[in-house]
């Protein structure tokens, strides 16, 4: 029997939206509102911003005769869409008292209802993919949005935790397992000619496009990820205190933030290195990779440990046919973030989603314990300013 496709992408919808959902479900209500700095969103305001994403870019353009939930939702949920219109500046969300977490919730189920009611309507193939990538965009956002929260009450004095126990949306006992630590390996590349970028088939973001060949010089990449205690190392040796291993703007930024550890570490009593995590605070694992650290750190400790970072390409190589093992970070690489050869903008308000960010970012490539089940892929291209560090990011070595 053959299955309905419009009956499957209505349970998925349900599935997303509630994995949403799940992930705030430990929060109180006041936890949904903070905004500690500029580049963290409130847990309220995700639940709404993805929410009006269908509301703006599918219901209203697609279903004559829609009325949106509220007339002002636009102006305090439009992320960054200039074609939108104006939008409350994001270092305000956290000024947001109202709608109240309860009132974000009824405006969920009001678009989810008329999200299922426009789907029994099957509509054209060309709406369906937008249906698509605000299921894509949504899980985006949970994955933010889980990062979000740990800096939020990461943040606090009291050092809460976020949940201690699986939740059904995420499990804080695997956010810093251990991985295979013992002696690092290198896994040989030939290099040559070889073509990254999605081939398909399923979905992809318009930036992981258009494939394209490039020509690879042979070269090594690491077995695994950078270990808590190998980074612990750096440290200790003085890493932080010596400006041949950074990057003029990353010294700045260290000497500017005081920062001379990954963000969530602290020293415990004895001196030894405990960190926060999403089950509140812990001594730090040693075998487990490192995480939260930024471009400059990353580069910092290649230049120590006498290797580099892979650039993106490489890394795309050797996920697809070297074997590499990924999925435990986002990992940092060497290439700046720009268009592919052959990238074309879509018209429209979705043209905005990736490509006028191709400026002054770094590619990552990988997943990280944050990422939604089925939402990665080799030719993933996650980005980020290098000062940036509350995502869950990691470093791995590569050499010529």
């Amino acid at each position: 029997m053959q299955r309905d496709p419009f009956t499957d992408l209505a349970a998925r919808y349900t599935e997303v939206r509630a994995r949403s959902t799940a992930l705030c479900a430990p929060l109180a209500p006041e936890d949904h509102v903070p905004q500690p700095v500029a580049d963290v969103s409130p847990p309220k305001w995700h639940l709404a911003h993805t929410t009006w994403f269908f509301e703006a870019l599918l219901l209203t353009p697609a279903w004559p005769g829609y009325r949106v939930h509220h007339p002002g939702y636009g102006y305090l949920f439009n992320s960054y869409y200039e074609g939108e219109g104006p939008r409350v500046p994001r270092a305000q969300r956290g000024t947001l008292s109202r709608p109240t977490v309860a009132e974000v919730h009824a405006y969920r189920a009001h678009v989810d209802a008329a999200v299922q009611a426009w789907l029994a309507t099957r509509p054209t193939p060309e709406w369906l993919e937008r249906l698509e990538l605000g299921l894509q965009h949504e899980q985006q956002h949970q994955e933010l949005l889980l990062t979000d929260i740990k800096f939020i009450l990461g943040h606090q004095p009291l050092r809460p935790a976020y949940a201690r126990a699986d939740t059904g949306a995420v499990d804080p006992q695997h956010e810093h397992a251990a991985q295979d630590a013992g002696p690092l390996r290198w896994i040989a590349h030939p290099g040559g000619v070889v073509a990254i970028g999605h081939a398909g088939p399923g979905f992809a973001f318009d930036n992981e496009g258009a494939r394209h060949e490039v020509l690879l010089q042979p070269f090594g990449i690491a077995n695994r990820l950078v270990s808590n205690a190998e980074y612990a190392a750096f440290i200790e040796s003085g890493g932080y205190e010596r400006a041949q291993h950074w990057h003029a703007e990353g010294w700045d930024w260290r000497s500017a933030s005081g920062e001379r550890a990954p963000m969530y570490w602290f020293r415990g009593e004895g001196g030894a290195w405990w960190h926060q995590t999403l089950a509140g605070p812990q001594p730090l694992p040693a075998d487990a990779p490192v995480t939260h650290v930024n471009w400059y750190e990353a580069c910092a400790y290649a230049d120590w440990a006498g290797a580099r970072l892979p650039t993106e390409a490489e890394w795309e190589a050797a996920a697809t046919g070297a074997g590499l093992p990924w999925g435990r970070r986002w990992e940092w690489t060497a290439s700046a973030y720009a268009p592919y050869p052959g990238f074309r903008r879509a018209t429209g308000s979705v043209g905005e989603y990736n490509g006028k960010f191709m400026v002054n970012q770094q590619v990552l490539r990988g997943m990280s314990f944050a990422t939604p089940p089925g939402h990665a892929r080799p030719s993933y291209r996650n980005f980020f300013h290098p000062p940036l560090r509350w995502q869950y990011t990691g470093i791995r070595l590569a050499r010529s």
